[in-house]
């Protein structure tokens, strides 16, 4: 078990298996119930229970089939992000097909993984100790590809980058390390708001929406060394 593993294996992670297929969310109850660490909290097989089985147990990790029925493909994971009170919530999408553009919509949506539907067991059980860590788990190949299509547009301004504080870079840095905003405030000594209050300058300043979107960034635009840091934005194994 690698560090990152152990270190999460201190604590429980509560989980929801929302998926329609029977014999599929049983497979997966059975799986993550054979991991000493992991505790299934409930099971949903259509949309309309997704959310207040989610608002009752307010699970550590969601695991959502986007061909969850009731709902067109992501309108659960819309949903769930204007929710309130499940902020802690992080939700992993499972996909027939890894396509690039679904996934980025996913990511937007709030998604904190992406894991493929015929995945091996160990990669499941791998990204949802990722994302407790604050890790994005999405396919290498597709963030790399994100990276070159970003190389190739027109280069930020020198002021949108210059516009950014010591401090603002420090916590772009923790961003890209996957740091989730409790770490971020530990390791600089202040509080979770004011970690909030810098990332919507952040934001603001580079004209980004989301984290995904500001890892991409700062990864293109040389804010860090993307040969060091690309492996922690994507949370996959090498």
């Amino acid at each position: 078990m690698s560090a990152m593993e152990t270190v999460v294996a201190a604590k429980t992670i509560r989980v929801v298996v929302a998926v329609g297929q029977t014999i599929f969310r049983q497979g997966l109850r059975m799986l993550l119930e054979r991991e000493p660490e992991i505790t299934v909290v409930g099971e949903a097989k259509m949309s309309e229970e997704l959310l207040d089985l989610v608002a009752e147990t307010k699970p550590d990790v969601l695991l959502l089939d986007v061909q969850l029925s009731g709902n067109p493909q992501l309108e659960s994971l819309r949903q769930l992000k204007n929710m309130a009170d499940v902020e802690s919530v992080r939700t992993i999408l499972l996909l027939p097909s890894i396509q690039q553009s679904e996934v980025v919509r996913a990511m937007k949506l709030g998604a904190c993984g992406v894991v493929a539907k015929d995945a091996a067991p160990e990669v499941l059980l791998k990204s949802i100790r990722a994302v407790m860590n604050g890790i994005l788990w999405v396919d290498r190949e597709i963030i790399q590809s994100l990276i070159n299509v970003n190389r190739g547009r027109k280069p930020a301004s020198e002021t949108r980058v210059s516009d950014l504080t010591p401090r603002e870079l420090d916590i772009v840095r923790a961003i890209v390390e996957g740091r989730v905003n409790k770490e971020i405030a530990e390791t600089f000594n202040i509080s979770e708001y004011t970690v909030k209050h810098h990332l919507t300058r952040i934001f603001d300043k580079l004209r980004v929406a989301n984290r995904v979107e500001l890892a991409i960034f700062a990864l293109t635009h040389g804010l860090v060394n993307d040969s060091q840091n690309t492996q922690k934005v994507l949370g996959k194994p090498a």
